[in-house]
This record gives C-alpha cells, sequence and structure tokens, in this order.
C-alpha cells in the first residue's frame, strides 16, 4: 500500500518509519527543505529514530522523504501528523488546513485520509472532510474514507513505543473505521476502535488534561507544604503506597511539550467557543502551571537573599533545558521559561544539558567539574537527565534548588 505520511517530526517520522518497515511503500511529506535534506542523506534529527534505522529504509527503497507535494499522488492512505500550536493563546489548525488542501488536490476515490494531530473534539468532521471535499470533488464516506487516530509518540521513552502503545481508531463510517483500524493493525499490536470521530478526539484531549489537571494540584501542594514547613516529597511517597484509588503526581518547574501546554487549552476553547461554558478545572490548570516557572526563581531568589547573596550577577549553574529526561525536547519547556526569567533579573547562568544543542551561553556537556560546583551561588536542576551526576552535584554544590528532587536531602539541598 502507498502511504503518504505529512509532517516527518516527532510523530511523523517514527510512524513512517514504521510503515516502511511493515510493508508500505511510504512518502514522508516535510516541506522544510533542510529536514527533507536530512532525511534523504540518512541524517536523523528526532532523538528516537536512530539515522542507522532511517538508512536501512532507505536503502530498502520502502521510505523517500520528499518535499514535493506531487510525490503524494497515487496515495492510498494519508495521515496527517502537523503541529497543531496555539498562537496569541488561541488554538492554531492552519497546518492541518493547509495539509487537507494538499491532499484534497491529490485524493483519488477510495483512498483514505488519517488525521493524527491533536486538536479538539469535531476538527476532523468540521474542518478537515469540507476541506478534502471541495478540492477534490469527492464525497467523503462514499467516494473516500476518513479517519481520526491520535498520536501517542512519548519522546524519550524507552519502554513505550509506538508499537506497543494501544491505538485509538475512529473513522466517520463503519467502513471508514475498517480501513483505518486494517492500516495501524499493520503498525502496532493493540488497536482501540472508538465509537465515533469526536469520542477519539476527545480521548486524546482528556488524556492530557488529566494530567495537565493532577500536576497543577501536586504543585500547588508543593507551595503550601513549603509555606507549612511540610515534606510534600514524603507525603507523596506515603500516599503512593495505597493500592488502589491514587496515582502519583510529581511537582516540577513546570509543564513542556507539545502536549500538556497546548492540548488542555484546544478543549477549553473549544466548550468556551460551542457552548459559552468554561472549563473551570483545565482553566485553573493552565493558571498554576503557567505560574511554576515564576515561582521557581522566586523560591530560588529568596533562598539566596537568606544566604546574603543577591540574585543579580549570581553565578547559577542550571541543569538541564529539555523539557523532561533522556531528550533534547525544549518545546514549550518550563527550563527554558526558568532561564529567560533569571536573565532579565540579570543572574549569570550557565546552562548546561547533554542533548540540546546551539543554545546561547550553554554548554553541552554530561557533567559539571566540581570546582564549578563549588564556586557556583546555586545550582538549579530543571531537568533530570540520567548523564548528571546527582551525587557530585551534593557533595560539591554550596546551595541547591532541585526542581526534579532529584538530588538526595541535605541541609542545602532545597525542593519545590
Amino acid at each position: 500500500m502507498h502511504v503518504s505520511v505529512l509532517g516527518q517530526g516527532y510523530v511523523g517520522l517514527p510512524l513512517a518509519l514504521r510503515a516502511a518497515e511493515a510493508g508500505h511503500s511510504v512518502t514522508g511529506y516535510e516541506p522544510d527543505q533542510k529536514r527533507c535534506e536530512s532525511l534523504a542523506a540518512g541524517s536523523s534529527y528526532i532523538e528516537d529514530i536512530s539515522s542507522a534505522r532511517l538508512e536501512q529504509a532507505l536503502r530498502a527503497g520502502s521510505y523517500q522523504p520528499s518535499s514535493d507535494p506531487d510525490d503524494l499522488k497515487g496515495f492510498d492512505l494519508a495521515v496527517i501528523t502537523v503541529p497543531t500550536p496555539l498562537t496569541d493563546r488561541v488554538p492554531d489548525l492552519s497546518f492541518v488546513r493547509d495539509a487537507g488542501r494538499v491532499l484534497a488536490e491529490r485524493l483519488e476515490p477510495g483512498a483514505t485520509v488519517v488525521l493524527e494531530s491533536t486538536t479538539h473534539p469535531g476538527t476532523t468532521r468540521d474542518v478537515l472532510i469540507p476541506l478534502l471535499e471541495e478540492g477534490s470533488g469527492l464525497k467523503a464516506g462514499r467516494d473516500f474514507h476518513v479517519g481520526f487516530s491520535p498520536e501517542r509518540i512519548d519522546p524519550g521513552n524507552a519502554a513505550w513505543k509506538l508499537e506497543n502503545t494501544p491505538k485509538i481508531v475512529a473513522g466517520l463510517t463503519g467502513t471508514c473505521l475498517e480501513r483505518v483500524k486494517a492500516f495501524y493493525d499493520s503498525l502496532v499490536e493493540v488497536t482501540v476502535p472508538a465509537s465515533g470521530l469526536e469520542e477519539a478526539e476527545l480521548a486524546k484531549v482528556f488524556e492530557n488534561t488529566f494530567r495537565h489537571v493532577n500536576i497543577a494540584l501536586v504543585n500547588e501542594l508543593a507551595k503550601l507544604g513549603h509555606l507549612l514547613n511540610i515534606d510534600v516529597g514524603n507525603a507523596l511517597d506515603c500516599a503512593a503506597t495505597k493500592p488502589f484509588g491514587f496515582m502519583r503526581f510529581t511537582p516540577g518547574p513546570g509543564v513542556g511539550g507539545h502536549c500538556l501546554p497546548i492540548d488542555p487549552v484546544y478543549l477549553s476553547h473549544h466548550v468556551r467557543q460551542h457552548l459559552g461554558e468554561t472549563f473551570r478545572f483545565v482553566e485553573l490548570a493552565q493558571e498554576v502551571n503557567e505560574r511554576q516557572p515564576a515561582y521557581v526563581v522566586e523560591r530560588l531568589q529568596s533562598s539566596l537573599n537568606k544566604r546574603s547573596k543577591c540574585l543579580k550577577d549570581a553565578r547559577i549553574i542550571v541543569l538541564g533545558l529539555a523539557y523532561k529526561p533522556g531528550t533534547a525536547d525544549t518545546r514549550e519547556s518550563p527550563a527554558r521559561q526558568v532561564v529567560e526569567l533569571l536573565a532579565r533579573k540579570d543572574a549569570a547562568c550557565t546552562i548546561v544539558d547533554p542533548h540540546v544543542t546551539g543554545e546561547v551561553g550553554m554548554r553541552h556537556l554530561t557533567e559539571v567539574t566540581p570546582d564549578e560546583l563549588a564556586a557556583a551561588d546555586a545550582v538549579l536542576v530543571l531537568t533530570d537527565h540520567p548523564e548528571f551526576d546527582f551525587d557530585r552535584v551534593r557533595a560539591h554544590a554550596n546551595f541547591v534548588l532541585d526542581t526534579r528532587r532529584a538530588v538526595a536531602a541535605a541541609p542545602h539541598v532545597e525542593y519545590l
């Protein structure tokens, strides 16, 4: 089957290569010319995809990257995996619309189009399908098939990959669902049919809303625990021993990545636009988590003041810029926001991250020397990368503010 995957990023590239390995002939459409050239040269820019794996698919001829939309002609099934960002805090579906128009001009009877991009309920039916019908002159559900299958890619997760993560699938009609399910059955171990397009779309945004709300709850708990002089980490450890009715979430500097800072906004915005109602839990969680980077800076400033230090011109070693450990992904990273806030207060930051490169004032290192740790006024842990030697940090740093609870407890170590 000729499969076209539109967008070759964190979601699209793993999907395209998995489809190629499953025996499909795959075109990976990437309008970014530099990215496309990198893929064609066998050089992967996605950490979860090795260049060796990419080269193997290229040599086999089962995968072809392209920035030419005409290479999509004749597709049997196309998957849209383009970004759905926020623009001025409002959901931006322009990339989905652009992809829909590109496919509509090349859509043939009997073909299938699947949307994987995370979005609010109703997007597939009310936004994508009209574009496909208008541009092709064909009727969805009669002349061609349409489905939705939300991505569940977790960058840097070695345990849960595309292949072994259950995949939700949905279709406009029963036949559409059959086509979509058959495709993903060839790629993953388990597919989970949803009763409709909107149910699958809602399931995805609710998964991330669930995490978003609970992270906000535990971030608020950590603030109150600090004021009450209660060890919240120990309290969470105790609560987590309950074998039922409890799921542990951990405080941190905020939320990052494409999902948590963005997906719940799609849901709350949709509710407000279509129902005139507010999704209060989501909006409150957004307020709490967006405030967290500023709270980290306030805590750091307060702790330095207690040590007769001023944040202005303070020598701060910042450990981690990515939004999660083991990855170079800095999308919406709260660590980046913390660093920007520190820069505005004229702190002298040295940012260390073994995965992220190309940032101004940052060192691409796996460790910091004991002398550097001892010379710093503070060490700020924002990402608990496994490459960091936290025992060394504990032994040589004068003061540590650890937002990830990665450094063992000590008198000079503070947690959020």
